[in-house]
Formats: C-alpha cells, sequence, structure tokens
C-alpha cells in the first residue's frame, strides 16, 4: 500500500492511552510517567477530557517542590486545559502540522467528544520513516525512495 498525504490520524495513533483524573494525585502521574515510560497524560472525568498532563509539567513541580508534596498535589492544579484536538479522521500531515505550529508533544484524538487515543511526535515519525525517505549525499531535501 503506498503512503499518501490524505492518510488519517486513526492509522498512527495510540488507542486506549494511558488516563488520569483530576482528583489524581501528581505522584501517581510521576510513577505513571516513570513506569510507563510515558510522556503524555490525557486527563478525563466521566469520559470527556478536561486537561493533559506532559512529564515535563511534572517534572518542574517536582524540581520546586519537595517529593512529599506531590503526594498532596493534585493533577487538575497543573495540567494544561487549554488542549488541541484532533478527530480520527483528520490527515497526519495537518495533525503534524499543527504539532508543529504549536510546538506540541501529542494531540488526544477525540470521535464526539470522547477520547478515543493520542497521537505524539513518535507516531509522527515512524509513519515518516515508513515512507522510505532518503536522504541525497550532497543535499539536505528529502525524497520518496519509491519515486
Amino acid at each position: 500500500m503506498k503512503k499518501t498525504q490524505a492518510e488519517a490520524v486513526k492509522e498512527i495513533m495510540m488507542s486506549s492511552p494511558v488516563t488520569v483524573k483530576p482528583g489524581d494525585t501528581l505522584q501517581l502521574a510521576s510513577d505513571m510517567i516513570s513506569l510507563g515510560s510515558i510522556r503524555h497524560l490525557p486527563v478525563v472525568e466521566n469520559g470527556k477530557l478536561l486537561g493533559i498532563l506532559s512529564a515535563r509539567d511534572v517534572m518542574a513541580v517536582g524540581l520546586k517542590n519537595r517529593s512529599a508534596l506531590l503526594k498532596s498535589m493534585l493533577i487538575k492544579g497543573v495540567m494544561k486545559k487549554k488542549v488541541i484536538t484532533v478527530t480520527p479522521d483528520t490527515p497526519i500531515v495537518e495533525a503534524a502540522h499543527l504539532m508543529a505550529e504549536k510546538k506540541i508533544g501529542c494531540l488526544p484524538v477525540l470521535s464526539d467528544g470522547t477520547l478515543v487515543g493520542l497521537v505524539t511526535t513518535t507516531n509522527i515519525l515512524r509513519y515518516v520513516e515508513s515512507l522510505k525517505l532518503t536522504r541525497p549525499r550532497s543535499g539536505r531535501r528529502l525524497k520518496n525512495s519509491a519515486a
């Protein structure tokens, strides 16, 4: 199957991502991030996306506060509430553009307001890698090796 720009996010997204609730502690989020090698945790309650918490957010709080405080601090106080999202049918190229333009590492994927997946820079990079692009020795431009 030849890859095209029209391919949709649903083809590369992580389905059923690990999530947290706004009332969970930052310690729980920190443990999940460490144990699961996770960089982004959607914050969900009753099936609705309320925000996003990144490993960087947790690390920043951990540096400013003693780890004992992580046990009492709640995710809702640290999470980013303005979240840019996409739908499963959003073209991969559009998602990549949004991520680059907004300088974000992930996009929650919503269907009818419900979180159904997460697309990350790693998903995008793996997709680009699957295109089998080659780099000419003398230049910086990439071309499709199938062309």
